[in-house]
């Protein structure tokens, strides 16, 4: 009867020290408040009140950044999110460097994004975002490795404009549209232009060709569905009437 009683404490301070950690967590202890070891993944014991232990997640953790107002470098006022892809890599480190990791790389993020952004123009925000998320990533990546954690990406999500911008943004991608659309215009002219230029020089040395050409239009008016049918005539056909026509110096007077 007397050791009932001793047995079952000890059982129970079996049950109460005996941790599983996952493969994904680690363990780390405190002995007295002091740091004693990282542990884990499996079976570990803790002895209550003498040690002891906090658990970190090792998966790649996926933070939302809020929308940011950011003001351009040509002065635009935008709004901006991104998400953030990081992973502890020492918990020792996030655990004792700062206080709440998750916390403290939240509001880094939020800073580094509003600073990032801030020497850009809208364009480049709007055109060049893969050069921007690697700005941001190595710059959150370098002042969050003091903490243990890796910053594997950064992806900006969207970039809110208020409705006057976009008109504006519209507007000169109109003009841009209209711009090219003349430019192809003018190019399609020229080389029109030499290719007629080209086609008239191979006429004027080969007259059979230019009767061929005679031809085949005339061809191509008499199959079209139309009443009225112009035939074009050379003027060389009309000359010897002409001289005939023309009266003399003598009949004048």
């Amino acid at each position: 009867m007397y050791l009932i009683v001793p047995i079952l404490l000890v059982l129970g301070l079996l049950f109460v020290s005996i941790k599983v950690i996952p493969e994904y967590e680690r363990g780390v202890i405190f002995f007295l408040g002091r740091f004693q070891a990282v542990k884990g993944p499996g079976l570990i014991m803790v002895i209550p009140v003498i040690q002891r232990i906090v658990k970190v997640d090792l998966r790649v953790i996926t933070m939302d950044v809020p929308s940011q107002d950011v003001i351009s470098r040509d002065n635009v006022t935008v709004r901006v999110n991104a998400i953030v892809f990081f992973r502890v890599v020492d918990p020792e480190r996030c655990i004792i460097q700062v206080e709440n990791y998750y916390m403290a790389t939240s509001q880094l993020a939020q800073t580094t994004l509003r600073s990032v952004l801030g020497r850009h123009e809208l364009d480049e925000m709007l055109s060049e975002r893969d050069r921007l998320n690697n700005d941001i990533q190595e710059i959150l990546d370098e002042q969050t490795s003091p903490w243990g954690i890796k910053v594997a990406n950064v992806e900006i999500k969207q970039v809110e404009l208020d409705e006057s911008m976009v008109r504006a943004i519209s507007r000169q991608a109109e003009a841009e549209r209209e711009r090219r659309a003349k430019v192809i215009n003018a190019d399609g002219e020229l080389q029109a232009s030499k290719a007629l230029l080209d086609a008239a020089s191979v006429l004027a040395q080969n007259p059979q060709a230019l009767q061929l050409r005679y031809l085949q239009t005339v061809s191509d008016m008499s199959s079209r569905n139309s009443s009225t049918i112009l035939f074009p005539l050379p003027i060389e056909l009309f000359k010897g009437l002409m001289k005939q026509g023309k009266p003399d110096d003598d009949s004048d007077a």
